[in-house]
């Protein structure tokens, strides 16, 4: 870890692996501490941990260790934080991309039933703005951490992969640079962890997988004093999506009792207009949804039956 001294205390954590932990733990020790309006700077490692490569296969993807997945580094003690307070962290900047990978992974993925085999593709991400999926559909980078959040008020060692009420493995995509994340202080020093980094990705990451791509975050923190929250809150203040929103998109529809089944038949109908129309493979159409389709639910008062629609960008198909 190094210091450097630009307008503000400004730390850098090189060792991602030195620094690395799975699962929100209380007990852990801090590697570092800082104070309100500091601004720290990660390396962080993609979330196959290291065990995919940029030549990586479909085998490689299928012998997966699953405890070496989803890395974050930290924690990181905020100074003066305590239980009621809330931290804000700011989303300053995310570089050094060099590759990225997305998978089917076995088992895994809201149509893990309807797609048993592994599959993975690989992008290369250097000194661009846009992901070249297959010839002619460019994905729009967005980079943003996956995996963010504090240590849990309950002792032991709580599993890295669902999202929690302390944010945790959120995979929200609008946590980009200058959006203001709030998570609840829940124990002394709050713990504050950060990993998975993402360089694009779809509101729902269908297959169980966005871009993943190791990269340098830089966030800053800020707390709140006595301003208490119970879950994750964040805000922005441009549009969310103007790159996608630019030339509309293409909505198929999935209805049911419950939100889940509603949004696999969306995703499901969605994969057969791709298919259909782009000529590419199941398997390709599903790791397109995963990092470019946006779920949405559009209507759940009515019951028995709600709607979820999902919204392919019109934008990423270069070639008219």
């Amino acid at each position: 870890m190094s210091i450097h001294h630009h307008n503000q205390p400004y730390l850098t954590i090189h060792d991602f692996h030195s620094h690395k932990h799975y699962g929100w733990d209380n007990s852990l020790q801090p590697i570092a501490e800082v104070n309100s309006l500091e601004t720290i700077t990660y390396e962080i490692i993609e979330s196959s941990g290291g065990q995919f490569t940029k030549q990586s296969t479909a085998n490689d993807v299928a012998n997966i260790d699953f405890e070496k997945v989803n890395p974050v580094a930290g924690p990181i003690y905020v100074n003066g934080a305590e239980p009621g307070d809330t931290l804000e962290v700011e989303m300053i900047n995310f570089e050094q991309l060099d590759w990225g990978w997305t998978a089917i992974v076995p088992g895994f993925g809201l149509l893990a039933d309807d797609f048993p085999d592994a599959a993975i593709k690989t992008y290369d991400l250097a000194n661009r703005d846009r992901a070249e999926f297959l010839h002619g559909i460019d994905l729009f980078i967005k980079p943003f951490p996956g995996t963010i959040g504090v240590a849990l008020e309950e002792p032991g060692n709580h599993g890295i992969l669902p999202p929690r009420h302390n944010g945790g493995n959120m995979d929200t995509r609008h946590l980009v640079r200058g959006t203001k994340l709030y998570l609840p202080v829940l124990v002394e020093g709050a713990l504050f962890s950060i990993g998975d980094t993402h360089a694009a990705q779809g509101d729902g990451e269908v297959c169980g997988s966005a871009i993943e791509a190791s990269m340098e975050a830089t966030v800053k923190f800020t707390l709140h004093k006595g301003k208490t929250i119970k879950e994750p809150r964040y805000e922005f203040s441009t549009p969310p999506t103007p790159e996608a929103d630019s030339m509309g998109y293409f909505v198929t529809t999935g209805n049911g009792t419950d939100l889940l089944e509603a949004s696999k038949s969306a995703i499901r109908y969605m994969i057969e207009h791709i298919v259909k129309t782009y000529g590419m493979t199941e398997q390709e159409a599903y790791m397109l949804c995963s990092v470019a389709v946006d779920l949405r639910i559009s209507e759940i008062v009515n019951q028995p039956n709600l709607v979820v629609s999902a919204f392919l960008p019109k934008s990423i198909f270069t070639i008219k």
